[in-house]
């Protein structure tokens, strides 16, 4: 089992709008880039930003205009939904690498990504660009039925998605897509299938009887990926479910399992953020309360592997 520490909680300076909680609590995604801490939510539409040491709030940038309904199904049915942030190396206009978020690709409207350029200090500048991922995701269901994207990571020459199967008849996969192919694509906007190069189920087992699914990944330096899932029972990838437990697993280059362990936290692991420290693999980790009440926490772990 794998001990969690509680850090702090994801509080802001301001609420994303009038009236809404000025914390973050659908936490879906996470990237440390130097002294930042950077985390998207899959219920808003903006990403949230904090200092990478101590507690002080985080500030908010605008990902999509306009404004989300307060009303929960309502807001449900309208959201982006966001579930996915990816470190990317340098691009052509980005010469200090780039954030991309991505959506799950459950719906219709959660088809739109964006991008946002990084600074020397990692710190977001600029406007968000968006990043069309209709033609790919439509290209995804037909193999995998229900889409679900909800990890992504720079591996090698790929740039590795992992779709999460919700429920029994639920499918997890890996989809690897050609980074040099993905990147262009980014850039001008659109990402199709002709950037998908392999795709690979997964069983990942289960927790408290019910199927642990993908929900976020994070690579290392040496082309291992990290990546965390949840036992949540619920039967589609619409509707949320009690959380059974949630579990950190670790990837070869390749895709082979190299481990996998439970985690000591009773929560809805939604992001990672894997880095090696003094011969070590230390985390930094997300959840999603499924409550907008709820601040989510930042937690983090040592994973007791060889870095």
């Amino acid at each position: 089992m794998i001990r969690t520490t509680p850090r702090r909680t994801l509080t802001l300076a301001s609420p994303e709008s009038p009236g809404r909680p000025a914390h973050v609590s659908a936490a879906s995604g996470l990237v440390r880039v130097g002294e930042w801490l950077h985390v998207i939510a899959d219920d808003s539409l903006h990403l949230a930003t904090f200092p990478a040491k101590g507690d002080a709030p985080g500030h908010l940038s605008r990902l999509f205009e306009g404004l989300l309904p307060d009303e929960p199904q309502a807001r449900k049915a309208a959201k982006p939904d966001l579930e996915t942030l990816c470190l990317l190396p340098p691009l052509a206009d980005a010469p200090h690498g780039a954030l991309l978020a991505l959506p799950s690709g459950s719906a219709p409207a959660r088809m739109r990504g964006a991008l946002l350029t990084l600074d020397a200090a990692g710190a977001v500048v600029g406007e968000a660009r968006g990043v069309d991922c209709s033609a790919l995701y439509q290209q995804l269901s037909r193999e995998f039925g229900t889409l679900n994207i909800e990890g992504a990571a720079v591996v090698g020459n790929r740039l590795r998605l992992l779709q999460r199967g919700n429920g029994d008849a639920g499918v997890d996969a890996l989809v690897d897509l050609d980074r040099e192919r993905a990147l262009r694509g980014v850039e001008v906007g659109a990402l199709g299938p002709e950037v998908v190069r392999t795709t690979r189920r997964w069983e990942l087992g289960r927790a408290g009887g019910v199927r642990l699914s993908f929900t976020d990944a994070s690579p290392l330096p040496d082309g291992r990926m990290v990546f965390t899932a949840t036992a949540e029972d619920t039967r589609d990838t619409y509707a949320d479910g009690p959380i059974k437990g949630s579990a950190v697993g670790l990837l070869a280059q390749d895709g082979t399992p190299l481990f996998l362990d439970g985690v000591d936290a009773k929560v809805k692991l939604e992001g990672v953020d894997a880095r090696v420290e003094g011969g070590r693999v230390h985390l930094l980790l997300v959840a999603d309360a499924d409550d907008p009440a709820v601040a989510a926490p930042l937690m983090e772990a040592v994973l007791d592997v060889a870095a």
